[in-house]
Parts: structure tokens; C-alpha cells; sequence
């Protein structure tokens, strides 16, 4: 799994504002979950980031950072 924040730099709508507007993590198969921190405070599932970042990154205005800690799943086979 992999946390990451959701950063703003414009918002286009002028509905989520700028800055940290969602948290989310990506799981070892690549789906994404995302969590805003503004109401409605809404929960989404993506495919992949990219998915999101094709939703959500406002032509360009919004980007992942990532946090430092990576941590691995073990899976038994």
C-alpha cells in the first residue's frame, strides 16, 4: 500500500478549494481509494491513479504527493 495526499493548486470548480483536499492510498493491485477532507467529505474508488488524476486533476491544477512511508503486503501463494 501506498498513502499519498491530493494537492490543489486551482480549483476550477470553485468547490474543493486549494491545498490538501483529499488523502487516499493505493493498494498493491493499483486501485485507489480517495478521501476528501471538505463536505461532503466523500469516499472514491478508482482503477488506478491515473483513473483519478483523469477525473480529478483539473487540467493539470492537481497533483499526488506521496508520503515517505511504503509499506509492503505479503501474500501467501
Amino acid at each position: 500500500m501506498r498513502d499519498f495526499i491530493l494537492i490543489r493548486k486551482k480549483d476550477i470548480t470553485g468547490r474543493s478549494g486549494t491545498g490538501v483536499v483529499a488523502e487516499g492510498t493505493i493498494f498493491q493491485d493499483g486501485q485507489v481509494v480517495l478521501k476528501w477532507l471538505g463536505e461532503p467529505y466523500a469516499l472514491g474508488i478508482f482503477t488506478s491513479i491515473e483513473e483519478l488524476l483523469s477525473v480529478h486533476g483539473h487540467e493539470g491544477n492537481t497533483y499526488v504527493q506521496f508520503m515517505d512511508k511504503q509499506l509492503a503486503i505479503e501474500t501467501e501463494h
